[in-house]
C-alpha cells in the first residue's frame, strides 16, 4: 500500500462514488470530462489490488435492526484470528483490531428486540473481557471529508444521488434479502448479475433496486484506506459528556474534518467517535487542543485502530466461526 499513490483523477472518482456508489461511469465521466473507459479501468485497478470497493447494506433502523458496539479485551496472539472470524459473520460491521492486538472492536446489527450475541464471545478461550453498548443514534449526515474533498461544489452537486427523507420501518422481502447479500459483496454488481444470483427477472430486480434506493433503504459505502490519502493516525474515542451539553458537543464534533463517525451510545460513555488525523502529532493536537477544550467533555478514552478486518462487508479472506 505504501507504494500506491492516488492521483487527482483517482481522488475525484472515489469522491464521486462516495456521493453515489452505483453512479454509472458514463455519468461520472461526463462531469469529470474524461472517458468512461478510463474511469472503469481506474476503479478496476484499485479494486483488483484490494484498495477500494463499493459495498451496500440496508438502512439499519428502517430494516428493524439495532446496533451494538462490542469491545473485546483479548490475548494479543488471538486478536487477528478472532477479528477474521467476526468479519465473516453477516451480522457484524466495523471489525477492527485496537491497541496493537490487545482489543477487538465490532458492531453487531441484530433485530431490534434481540440482544447482541455475546454468549459465544464470552466463551472464547482467548477473550478476557466483553462489554457491549447500544447505539442510540448516528450523529453525522456526511462522510469523512478526507475522502470527499476532490470535487468542486458544482461537480459534487451534479453527481450527488437524490436523497429521500428518513426511511420508516419496512418489512423486507425475500428479494430484498437476496439483493442485500449480493450487494454486500459488490455494491456495483450489474442488474443482470443480481438477477442471476437471486433468481428473479432482470426487470424485477431493476425496479426493486430503484424502489429501495428512492426510499432511502439502501446505503452504499466506498471502502478506501485513509493512508492512501496521506492520513496515518486512526483512533476510536469514547467520550463522557455532561447530558445537558451532549447535543452541543455532538454538533461541534460532527463538523470537524477529523471526525469519520459519531454516535450516541448507552453506558458510562455516551458518545463514540472515529477520528482520522495526518499523524500522531496531529492526533495529539486534536485530542488536547480541540476536544479537550469543549465545554461539557468530562472524560475521553482513546484506542488506536491497528487494522480493519471488516468495514461494512466481509473481505475475501474472512472466515465465519466466531
Amino acid at each position: 500500500m505504501d507504494s500506491v499513490t492516488l492521483d487527482p483523477l483517482d481522488r475525484r472518482l472515489l469522491h464521486a462514488l462516495q456521493l453515489d456508489g452505483r453512479a454509472p461511469f458514463s455519468r461520472i465521466a461526463a462531469v469529470l470530462e474524461v472517458s468512461d473507459r478510463t474511469l472503469s479501468r481506474r476503479f478496476d485497478r484499485l479494486r483488483a489490488r484490494g484498495l477500494a470497493r463499493v459495498s451496500a447494506a440496508p438502512h439499519g433502523r428502517a430494516a428493524g435492526l439495532a446496533e451494538w458496539v462490542v469491545r473485546l479485551r483479548v490475548r494479543p496472539h488471538a486478536a487477528a484470528g478472532l477479528a477474521r472470524a467476526l468479519a465473516g459473520r453477516a451480522d457484524t460491521a466495523w471489525v477492527t483490531v485496537l491497541s496493537s492486538g490487545t482489543e477487538v472492536f465490532c458492531i453487531f446489527r441484530v433485530p431490534e428486540a434481540d440482544p447482541a450475541p455475546l454468549a459465544v464471545l464470552s466463551r472464547h478461550p482467548h477473550v478476557v473481557d466483553v462489554t457491549a453498548q447500544r447505539v442510540l443514534r448516528h450523529l453525522m449526515d456526511h462522510r469523512w471529508r478526507g475522502r470527499t474533498s476532490a470535487l468542486t461544489p458544482d461537480q459534487a452537486a451534479a453527481l450527488r444521488s437524490p436523497r429521500a427523507g428518513a426511511p420508516g420501518p419496512t418489512a423486507l422481502t425475500d428479494l430484498d434479502r437476496g439483493l442485500f447479500a449480493v450487494l454486500a459483496r459488490d455494491g456495483r454488481a450489474a442488474c443482470v448479475e443480481l438477477a442471476r444470483e437471486v433468481g428473479w427477472s432482470d426487470s424485477a430486480v431493476r425496479r426493486r433496486l430503484d424502489d429501495l434506493r428512492d426510499a432511502g433503504l439502501l446505503e452504499f459505502h466506498v471502502e478506501v484506506e485513509p493512508r492512501l490519502f496521506g492520513y496515518t493516525a486512526q483512533c476510536l474515542l469514547w467520550l463522557r459528556v455532561t447530558p445537558a451539553r451532549l447535543s452541543a458537543v455532538a454538533t461541534s464534533l460532527a463538523g470537524d474534518a477529523e471526525t469519520a463517525f459519531l454516535g450516541a451510545i448507552t453506558g458510562s460513555h455516551n458518545l463514540i467517535a472515529v477520528v482520522i488525523c495526518r499523524d500522531a502529532d496531529a492526533l495529539y493536537a486534536h485530542l488536547a487542543d480541540r476536544i479537550g477544550a469543549l465545554d461539557g467533555v468530562e472524560h475521553v478514552e482513546a484506542a488506536d485502530i491497528t487494522s480493519y478486518s471488516k468495514r461494512f462487508a466481509p473481505s475475501a479472506a474472512s472466515r465465519s466461526g466466531a
